[in-house]
């Protein structure tokens, strides 16, 4: 809407100059080229609100450019609010009406201050190693459009990993029986990595057993398969498996249950129960096999279980 404002002030404006003698051919032709810019503008801010793999800097670089453009309002912003909103807007002076706005900005009611019961200290009985964001959200507009990889923010990222830290919380407090006294380590392990940059504990591969190894990689290609995620787009299986091939690269996931998972063909018989036949495309498993000859590579009989 704010894009259609700024198209009607500059087709005002246009009337206006032409009414006050200035030429009218010139005038339109300047507001038609105006129009056509604003309409590339807004598809690219579209582009940028859907989200992908990667941000680039020119591109940041130009939704500030296009953020700059004004547009006015005349009504009173802080009327008609919920009591939350309204103390937010609180927060800021009110302008003066009519006030001059940015199409795109970060403004302080965006901001949800972090209470004290939503931060995990340090000192956590739990272990708990994961960086507590300033905010509790953070509703800004280029802070949301500009997000560098894919399509959370640090403070979205920080509320769904918080999924992990209750789950680990409600079930360390249950008396397991001997048989499922591992139940809060495969459940509570799914995110941690191999080279011991994960969540919510930093664990490295050395502190993980296999069963909890074993479900970090099922839960990756879940989420990267799955079509119920309003965020992003259900991945194909062959753009699922180079994500995870790049991702045991990184250290991120567990190289030889990840070389398991592929040539035993698990990812076949999940996608032949679970997964729209457009996602299902032509893999070739080699691809995501590394070359073993020579290098040596410990089995996971010789890994912690």
């Amino acid at each position: 809407m704010r894009f259609e404002v700024v198209k009607r002030e500059a087709e005002v404006a246009c009337w206006q100059a032409i009414a006050a003698g200035e030429p009218s051919p010139e005038r339109l032709a300047e507001l038609h080229a105006l129009w056509k810019v604003l309409d590339e503008e807004f598809a690219f801010v579209a582009e940028c609100n859907e989200g992908g793999e990667f941000m680039a800097p020119d591109k940041v670089e130009q939704l500030r450019r296009i953020a700059e453009r004004t547009w006015t309002r005349t009504f009173d912003d802080r009327i008609g609010l919920g009591p939350e909103k309204q103390r937010r807007k609180n927060g800021s002076s009110a302008a003066v009406l009519p006030a001059e706005e940015k199409l795109l900005a970060d403004k302080p009611e965006h901001i949800f201050v972090r209470e004290a019961r939503d931060s995990i200290t340090p000192d956590n009985p739990w272990g708990f190693k994961i960086p507590v964001p300033e905010y509790l959200y953070n509703r800004g507009e280029m802070h949301n459009l500009a997000i560098g990889r894919g399509t959370l923010s640090d403070e979205d990222r920080y509320k769904i990993n918080e999924h992990i830290v209750e789950t680990i919380r409600m079930l360390s407090r249950l008396p397991w029986p001997r048989h499922l006294e591992q139940v809060v380590e495969f459940a509570g392990g799914h995110h941690e990595r191999m080279d011991g940059k994960g969540y919510p504990r930093q664990l490295d591969s050395t502190q993980m057993s296999v069963p909890a190894r074993m479900m970090a990689v099922a839960d990756i290609f879940e989420a990267l398969t799955a079509g119920d995620r309003p965020y992003k787009k259900a991945k194909t299986l062959s753009q699922a498996l180079g994500i995870m091939a790049r991702m045991r690269d990184e250290g991120h996931i567990d190289g030889e249950i990840f070389e398991l998972f592929v040539s035993a063909g698990i990812y076949e018989t999940y996608a032949d129960r679970f997964l729209d036949r457009g996602q299902i495309d032509a893999v070739d498993p080699a691809r995501y096999l590394p070359d073993r000859r020579g290098d040596g590579a410990p089995s996971l009989a010789a890994v912690p279980h």
